[in-house]
């Protein structure tokens, strides 16, 4: 279900995915959604039947491997793919010998994260005009 993006179809399938999550129902506008570390960041597709499902992308960071862009289309919500996409993204950063990860998480999914051993940390901030909350995860 889930693969790292190797080919421009796969990226383009991502990217649609996210215009759908975040620009067309979360209303961040484009310039915020897509940024300068598009090209450095290892990408993520969930395809269900062949169609993008959801996806994310992970920047390493020093230590830490920062999980970003997590998203999953309306229709295929409340199946568990948000955490098995999760749990795919802190294997592959795993894989690559990351054992710290980090996130901006939007507010309401703090304990969504939580499930999968992220912490809040400091004060609520807006990114893309959207309360987030950084999280952290040790291994």
């Amino acid at each position: 279900m889930f693969k790292i993006v190797t080919t421009l179809d796969d990226l383009i399938k991502a990217f649609m995915v996210r215009a759908i999550v975040f620009v067309e129902e979360q209303n961040v506008a484009y310039i915020e959604e897509v940024d300068e570390f598009e090209y450095s960041a290892l990408h993520i597709l969930g395809e269900i039947d062949g169609e993008p499902a959801a996806c994310g992308r992970i920047r390493f960071l020093g230590e830490y491997a920062k999980l970003e862009r997590i998203a999953v289309r309306k229709r295929f919500r409340g199946r568990q793919i948000g955490h098995q996409l999760v749990d795919y993204m802190l294997e592959v950063a795993r894989a690559k010998g990351f054992r710290k990860f980090k996130m901006h998480a939007q507010a309401y999914l703090i304990d969504f994260y939580g499930m999968h051993g992220f912490v809040r940390q400091g004060e609520l901030f807006q990114e893309a005009n959207i309360d987030h909350y950084l999280m952290t995860k040790e291994d």
